[in-house]
């Protein structure tokens, strides 16, 4: 199991879920448009969380 299992903007710190009048909108406060939770960017820095779990598999960052 590799980054690419985890690298997606649902799991990273900058990504947003914003819910107005019944609608959810993803977005991220980087880059600062919208973008939808299985979406991958270069940029990615995976939550806390995320990397927790990433470190007890052995699992790289970069």
């Amino acid at each position: 199991m590799g980054k690419e299992q985890y690298h997606c903007c649902a799991a990273c710190k900058h990504f947003r879920v914003l819910k107005n009048n019944g609608n959810t909108h993803y977005f991220c406060s980087r880059l600062k448009y919208e973008t939808k939770p299985n979406y991958q960017f270069n940029c990615w820095e995976p939550k806390e969380a995320v990397l927790k779990i990433m470190q007890k598999r052995g699992v790289e960052k970069c």
